[in-house]
């Protein structure tokens, strides 16, 4: 399977995030949208309603976020549709284990054009202005690495457990992790099929707020240690269906900032498998400082975490 190249030098963070922005600059240039953004994202109709946004974001519980929909032109969204029909399935990595069963692809050179070209508009200054302004947060740098990011897709039975996201970034040492945009790209989508991403209270007591992973709809929303979500209730979906999504994430760049691995958390009503989660959280925390300190690819670690992957029914 084709990885991105994340194998930086630790010990230059600052150089590798001024070549992660130099990146983006120049992935624009190459797909023509220097001013042409509104070709692929509806940009315009989102910078015409910032303010609205602002306050709906920052007002939002349990923590801040918003939903936008119809964020991309129909005929955008359905080539979108056809590439991800077309996508090769030896470029699917798996992550099957206890709390979570899903499949992702980070190497946006396997997309097809219009997906990447949408990656990029996310990616460019004038959608993270439009992003600094909604959220609050100064100098967001987009991960064009796709740390932990990508494109997304689970199956019946797939799920994701309760928890909040790894806090920095595994290989840019400088980057605090701040803001997740969540694209979610389902031509149809049932609600008795389940999926709806649950957003939880700061004490997991509580889901306060849902979102139907309906087609052509953005979640942004603030991550940070207490920032519980998931979708934990196995997918109901026909066979062959597939939830899809298109996860980007932004930074801001700190001396030292807070690093903890993702904190997989159960519901009040999980009883004994409370355990499972614990045990699968502790060994991907074991692996998330190895991965740190020493860039141990994900794939070496699959095949310990498939030991994991066992799940009452």
């Amino acid at each position: 399977m084709n990885q991105p190249d994340t194998n930086v030098d630790a010990e230059r963070p600052d150089q590798v995030a001024d070549q992660v922005t130099d990146q983006v600059a120049v992935a624009g240039r190459d797909e023509g949208m220097v001013d042409g953004s509104d070709a692929y994202v509806n940009l315009a109709a989102l910078e015409a309603r910032v303010e609205e946004f602002r306050e709906r974001y920052r007002s939002a519980t349990p923590f801040p976020h918003i939903v936008l929909d119809d964020v991309l032109p129909a005929e955008v969204l359905h080539q979108v549709y056809a590439e991800l029909e077309a996508m090769n399935a030896d470029d699917w990595n798996s992550y099957i284990h206890f709390n979570e069963r899903k499949f992702s692809n980070t190497d946006s050179a396997s997309w097809g054009p219009t997906l990447r070209a949408v990656s990029d508009v996310f990616a460019g200054d004038r959608f993270r202005r439009f992003l600094e302004a909604v959220t609050g947060f100064d100098d967001l740098h987009a991960d064009v690495t796709l740390d932990g990011g990508g494109v997304h897709r689970c199956y019946r039975g797939g799920f994701l457990n309760m928890h909040s996201d790894f806090t920095a970034h595994h290989t840019i040492q400088s980057w605090r992790r701040r803001v997740n945009l969540l694209l979610y790209l389902n031509p149809v989508w049932e609600p008795a099929w389940g999926g709806d991403l649950e957003l939880w209270d700061r004490d997991m007591r509580r889901c306060e707020a849902k979102v139907a992973p309906i087609g052509n709809r953005i979640l942004l929303f603030t991550t940070d240690e207490h920032s519980y979500h998931g979708h934990p209730d196995p997918l109901q979906a026909p066979d062959g269906v597939a939830r899809q999504s298109l996860a980007l994430y932004y930074f801001t760049r700190e001396d030292k900032p807070l690093a903890k691995a993702t904190d997989y958390r159960p519901r009040p009503d999980d009883g004994a498998k409370k355990f499972m989660i614990f045990a699968d959280k502790k060994a991907l925390a074991a692996y998330d400082v190895i991965k740190r300190h020493f860039h141990v690819s994900d794939d070496a670690v699959r095949s310990v975490m498939a030991k994991f992957s066992r799940r009452p029914k």
